[in-house]
């Protein structure tokens, strides 16, 4: 197992020591404080040192420990620390490695320093108050500018260690802003008009030291940015993705990071789980949505990120991270992006906390159980909600977009479905939370924020069984003739024979009114359906009995088989209701398209039952079948019920 020794004065050196706690090795992570030690997550293979060593010190530590490897990542303006460094590895003969933070960059408006004694000596011939960011350790340093104790302004660790240096340098207390990093350009420029600092003294410290942050303040409080320069130090250093790549070639180290989605609940911080909660807090970077990212700490490193493939690609891209949480709306379970996204991290150590799902939450608000509610997500989805009110006594629906459930209430009021009651909960976790509860025909006129989710519950419940009754169906329209139906008892056939899923991809070739494509809607609700028809009055009214039964998942198709399938997408089931001749031809594309979809055609003429009988002849099939149906109906003549026969009906059902 290999030793390695991290001095971890900055940021990535505290991303170096918790990737390397990861791998086979014994790692000593070295600070020069308590409070730097206490950054340091903790991991039981990783020790950790916080005191300053001289160089005597390092020299005994290192002999003492025998290190395959010293990594020092202290601050680039720690030159002694870095200085004692090299020439105790270089007399113990310990392999040293040299992290070198890249600078940002003075902007055109800053003053630039050789030193901490130049920048003493232009602030005490400059005017106005003056705001320290260069830390505790160097504050004695600055005490020579004129006015010193009046002008100048110090923004410090809150340790005691910071505050002594403050005391010592002569600052008075109100002149101390004891404070934990990092900071926003925001808070930056709020401190820096809070002390009426007419200059900002920082050192080029680099991205992860926050100096963009207080470059921009500068600017925005109007105050005049003085920066240090580096000094120089005899080390080649590399940046913080080489050492990593070099750690890999040189150990064999493979870093995976790791990775928690979280399921955030509500989207607040008080509507997360214990779990989650440490979970997220623990991570150095979150990703999700502007709304999940609120509950972010000030020192997390955010990135706004919804896809799976924009998730990873930030996770690919920041090596310097090694703990990712994933934030996810709701439960990772419900209708989340986590479907997708678990799948993709194969190259992560990955973990998955669920939430508290709007589903639970609204249910409890309503005092509901949830055990039989089906859930229907209308959060950029196409789904039917009105045949899953129909046929469900309780229906939870997520919805979305401007006034996306009022909206969905006057579908409901348009399909009969006035009656149900409805609670309707808007922004859900949220001070502003939002609980509506009244029928349909109450609640349509309501408008409703866009984070809204809707609980309803229908006493007057239909049956899922198919053979809707025939009179359900519009036939005609302005006087124009009745278009041919398939009748009820056949329908009932026919869909026992196609055996649907919830997510079957059905062609209705021949639709006429669209009975058998209502149907295998209904049945398949979560599929899609694309109804066929090449008469355009009958393409009219398929449209209309869609609407009237609330089935979005239908698609009219106007044109004649097989020329108007050839671009749909390739079907798992087919019902075969009128071909106009060209049964073969539709039959043949269908195979081709998608060999082993299931075929129910229906036939009332001897030719075309003929020609059926010929395609189940000359291939092989999984199954195949053929059987006539006679149907009678009773018919009230004068005082007596007499059956009256319907032309008998031949259904083949082929799988291939």
């Amino acid at each position: 197992m290999f030793k390695l020794c991290v001095f971890a004065g900055t940021t990535e050196g505290r991303r170096i020591a918790d990737l390397l706690s990861l791998q086979d090795a014994l790692v000593t992570a070295c600070t020069a404080t308590e409070y730097g030690g206490e950054l340091i997550e903790p991991a039981e293979k990783l020790k950790v040192l916080s005191k300053r060593m001289d160089l005597e010190e390092m020299k005994e530590l290192f002999s003492k420990e025998r290190f395959d490897l010293v990594i020092d990542a202290t601050h680039p303006y720690a030159s002694v620390v870095t200085e004692n460094l090299m020439h105790a590895c270089l007399e113990t003969g310990t392999e040293y490695l040299r992290v070198e933070r890249s600078g940002e960059g003075a902007p055109e408006s800053a003053v630039c320093v050789k030193d901490i004694p130049e920048a003493v000596e232009y602030l005490s011939g400059a005017i106005g108050n003056i705001l320290l960011t260069t830390g505790s350790k160097e504050l004695a340093a600055f005490s020579g500018i004129k006015d010193f104790d009046e002008r100048a302004f110090a923004r410090v660790l809150p340790v005691e260690s910071s505050i002594t240096a403050c005391r010592e340098a002569g600052l008075k207390p109100s002149h101390i802003l004891a404070m934990q990093g990092p900071f926003s350009v925001g808070m930056n420029a709020a401190m820096i008009k809070s002390v009426n600092a007419a200059y900002v003294v920082t050192k080029d410290s680099g991205k992860a030291g926050g100096f963009e942050e207080k470059a921009l303040a500068a600017m925005k409080a109007g105050a005049k940015l003085i920066v240090i320069g580096r000094p120089e130090s005899g080390a080649l250093g590399s940046t913080f993705e080489e050492t990593l790549e070099l750690l890999e070639k040189r150990f064999g180290f493979v870093s995976r990071p790791s990775v928690s989605v979280i399921g955030v609940g509500t989207g607040t911080r008080a509507g997360m789980t214990a779990e989650a909660a440490e979970a997220a807090s623990h991570a150095e970077c979150l990703i999700g949505a502007a709304r999940m990212l609120e509950t972010a700490r000030p020192d997390q490193t955010v990135f706004e990120a919804i896809s799976p493939d924009a998730i990873i690609s930030v996770i690919k891209e920041h090596k310097e991270f090694s703990r990712f949480a994933v934030m996810l709306s709701g439960d990772v379970g419900f209708f989340s992006g986590a479907k997708k996204l678990v799948p993709k991290l194969d190259f992560c150590d990955v973990r998955v906390i669920p939430g508290v799902s709007s589903l639970s939450y609204l249910c409890a608000k309503a005092g509901a159980s949830y055990e039989n509610t089906a859930a229907v997500s209308l959060h950029g989805r196409d789904a039917a909600i009105v045949p899953a009110v129909r046929r469900n006594r309780s229906v939870f629906a997520l919805v979305g977009g401007e006034n996306g459930a009022g909206k969905l209430i006057k579908e409901l009021c348009s399909a009969g479905l006035e009656n149900v009651k409805l609670w309707a909960g808007e922004r859900l976790g949220y001070p502003e939370e939002r609980i509506t509860e009244g029928s349909a025909a109450e609640l349509k006129n309501t408008k409703f924020d866009p984070l809204c989710a809707l609980l309803i519950e229908n006493d007057n419940i239909e049956s899922s069984a198919a053979g809707l009754p025939d009179e359900a169906f519009t036939r005609s329209a302005d006087e124009k003739p009745i278009v041919p139906m398939t009748k009820s008892e056949i329908r009932a056939i026919v869909m026992s024979k196609l055996r649907l899923l919830p997510d079957s991809v059905c062609w209705d070739v021949g639709a006429g009114t669209g009975s058998v494509s209502v149907e295998m809607a209904l049945a398949a609700p979560r599929g899609k359906v694309y109804a066929i028809e090449k008469k355009p009055e009958a393409a009219e009214l398929l449209k209309a009995n869609a609407e009237a039964f609330g089935t979005v998942n239908i698609v009219s198709v106007t044109g004649a088989a097989p020329e108007a399938c050839t671009d749909l997408p390739a079907p798992t089931h087919v019902f075969i209701g009128g071909s106009s001749g060209s049964i073969r031809e539709i039959a043949e594309l269908v195979w081709e398209r998608s060999p082993h979809a299931r075929i129910v055609a229906a036939a009332v003429s001897l030719e075309t039952a003929a020609e059926l009988t010929k395609l189940m002849n000359e291939r092989d099939f999984a199954e195949k079948e053929a059987v006539m149906i006679n149907v009678s109906k009773a018919r009230r003549i004068g005082g007596y019920n007499l059956m009256t026969a319907r032309n008998p009906v031949y259904v083949f059902t082929f799988q291939g």
